[in-house]
């Protein structure tokens, strides 16, 4: 008796217990369906249906010339998803498909045509086709039996992904830079690429994907969720012409001279457009690459370039002429028990002032310059910080150099720090601050801030304009202006640069040879040779400086030698070298023939047309124009003909539809 009403107990206890656990699960079940049920439901969603971002094309980066210096290539994989045809269409379409594949990916037909069976049989659901197509490949592809059918009903996936080219290679690739992300996250940004990336990128778009097998997703739709917006085009000063001129000469210089590294800016005098800018770095491999923008971030003692600034301000000031004269004492003065020397180790006795700075003497310009501002060396430093050379230009670039102009209040200011300061040790600017100083003298005096980048455009349409830039509207009055020209022009005809001169082509420039790491212990000493100047001297068009860091001393250092030959080279190179312009009279002369070609073009362009006209083997400028007055969007990958169009000929013409020409 007392053993059955134990287990009778048992009984109801766990019959309690299941009760329990059933009303747990029932109200957890309510509170899954009524309170968190909507968590669930958007978790679940979320695991296997999902927004995708489908990056947005950035613009295009374009030279002052209308080259391609950056573009943004779509990029295409297509992967078959085996088990989204019906059964019957497979079969019906699995041969087509695979003699189209043959043919256009040159693999036997019967290796695609076993490949897509397999792929059926294992329930493959992700099965590569082809990778790395451009839009063109990817349109024609899509149209292949089966594919036509699209992701759900022809399984086709397509998985999109835009590259960054250069077309011009590697020339100036540190100034046309790069925007992208590191390993740790983080975005590196460099050159106008990245500076001017708000404009670039467009707007990121979304593709909502299915869940298909484990990190596999294919779309749901063809259609976009939401359409990806390109990116505004930027329009560069750089000339491609001088670029390459520019590049070719510094190269050709730093090998022959086995240097560390090198720079060469070009400058257009009146408006500070940047030309050409050249940065290269001797790697392990002993090749020269475009490693660090050095003309804007390496900010280094310049040497004897800097004794313009004396030059300017003892003639501004009125307290020297060019014609005043100095005794170079035997190439070797004293200042606080620190010699400055010149580079003629016997001096050059009793000269000018214009004739010190026409062959770089050292003693001469420091002589001047510590006797005249000794008592008030601050006129002397506020001068040039007038010029902003104390302060970054303010460059759009990540990295610009630091500039150093010691004064006399700081607490670091000695007995030696003007002394040096005229002859360019003790101060540090970057190789763009200098050449900003000469190219105001080339500008009679006005100071323009370089600038790399004209226009902001949206197809034909511009969005922004950048202008000149004043940083000081006169350093100095025209008449210092026009004595300075007379003395720079005299460096290259009799001076420092004599070696460069020529006598069917006018030059104007100052030499440096400035030692670098002097105070940094034996072994650590270097040279680093410099030019910097205008050409032609009469009539300054362009402005030019070129550093050359750590050339080897056996094969020569100063600056007429390693960098002069490559300011003379760009600059006859501009002018001698190109076609001569000459006035061409009667433009306004009729020309029936032309006039009948054009009236023929005018009339076929103002014809309605409702259909996709075949541009294929028109040159690409024609086409883009004839495309354009129809109302299209045209983007253009390459130069020359038109080889393919990505709209074929004959279907119906939508507005502000994008056509993609393929040039060659």
């Amino acid at each position: 008796m007392v053993e059955d009403k134990t287990v009778t107990y048992r009984i109801y206890l766990v019959a309690v217990v299941i009760f329990v656990m059933a009303c747990a699960i029932v109200v957890k079940l309510t509170n899954i369906q009524w309170v968190e049920g909507d968590y669930y439901r958007k978790l679940a969603k979320e695991r296997t249906v999902r927004n995708f971002v489908i990056p947005a094309n950035k613009g295009n980066l374009y030279s002052a010339d209308g080259s391609l210096l950056a573009t943004s290539i779509p990029n295409y994989t297509i992967r078959f998803d085996a088990m989204a045809p019906t059964k019957e269409d497979f079969k019906k379409y699995i041969q087509p498909l695979s003699d189209s594949l043959s043919l256009f990916l040159d693999k036997p037909q019967g290796y695609y045509y076993t490949q897509l069976t397999k792929a059926r049989n294992n329930k493959n659901r992700f099965y590569l086709v082809a990778r790395d197509l451009s839009y063109t490949e990817y349109m024609k592809i899509k149209s292949f039996p089966l594919f036509e059918k699209g992701a759900y009903k022809g399984g086709i996936i397509v998985d999109q992904k835009t590259v960054r080219e250069h077309p011009i290679g590697k020339i100036a690739e540190r100034t046309i830079g790069y925007e992208r992300i590191d390993e740790n996250g983080k975005s590196r940004e460099a050159g106008i690429e990245g500076a001017y990336s708000k404009y670039l990128n467009g707007k990121d778009g979304k593709i909502l994907k299915q869940k298909i097998a484990k990190g596999q997703w294919k779309p749901l739709r063809d259609n976009n969720e939401v359409e990806p917006q390109d990116g505004y085009d930027v329009i560069s000063t750089i000339d491609v012409y001088i670029q390459d001129i520019a590049h070719h000469a510094l190269l050709k210089q730093l090998e022959y001279y086995s240097a560390d590294h090198g720079c060469v800016v070009v400058m257009e005098t009146k408006t500070g457009q940047i030309k050409a800018i050249s940065n290269l770095g001797k790697d392990g491999d002993g090749a020269y690459y475009e490693k660090l923008n050095y003309a804007v971030g390496e900010s280094h003692e310049p040497g004897s370039t800097f004794k313009l600034i004396d030059l300017i301000a003892l003639l501004d000031d009125n307290v020297a002429d060019t014609s005043d004269v100095y005794d170079s004492k035997g190439g070797v003065i004293t200042f606080s028990g620190k010699s400055v020397k010149d580079s003629n180790k016997s001096g050059y006795g009793k000269i000018s002032l214009a004739r010190g700075f026409e062959v770089s003497s050292n003693t001469i310009m420091v002589q001047a310059v510590y006797n005249k501002y000794k008592n008030n060396p601050k006129k002397f430093v506020d001068r040039i910080n007038s010029y902003g050379l104390n302060k970054k230009l303010g460059l759009p670039f990540e990295g610009e150099g630091i500039p150093k102009i010691p004064y006399p209040s700081d607490k670091n200011w000695s007995g030696i720090s003007l002394p040096w300061m005229a002859f360019g040790y003790g101060v540090s600017v970057t190789p763009l601050q200098t050449l900003s100083l000469y190219n105001a003298v080339a500008n009679n005096g006005e100071m323009v801030k370089p600038i790399f980048v004209s226009e902001i455009k949206e197809w034909n349409k511009t969005i922004k304009k950048f202008d000149k830039e004043v940083i000081n509207p006169s350093i100095c009055s025209q008449e210092t202006i026009n004595k300075v020209k007379d003395v720079l022009a005299n460096v290259v005809k009799k001076g420092t640069g004599k070696s460069l001169y020529s006598k069917d082509f006018s030059m104007a420039g100052k030499t440096g040879t400035a030692q670098v790491n002097y105070n940094k212990g034996e072994g650590k000493l270097y040279y680093a040779s410099s030019f910097v100047g205008y050409f032609p001297a009469d009539q300054p068009k362009y402005s030019c400086i070129v550093v050359v860091h750590k050339p080897n001393v056996a094969q020569g250092y100063y600056g007429a030698d390693v960098a002069g030959p490559v300011f003379k080279r760009i600059a006859q190179k501009i002018f001698t070298d190109s076609p001569s312009t000459n006035e061409i009279k009667n433009l306004k002369k009729k020309n029936s023939f032309q006039d009948k070609n054009y009236n023929s073009y005018y009339t076929k362009v103002e014809t309605k047309n409702n259909l996709i006209p075949n541009v294929k083997g028109m040159a690409g400028m024609d086409a883009v124009a004839l495309l354009e007055n129809l109302k299209m969007k045209v983007k253009v990958i390459g130069i020359g003909k038109v080889k393919n169009q990505s709209l074929n000929p004959g279907e119906r013409l939508e507005k502000n539809k994008i056509i993609i020409l393929e040039l060659s």
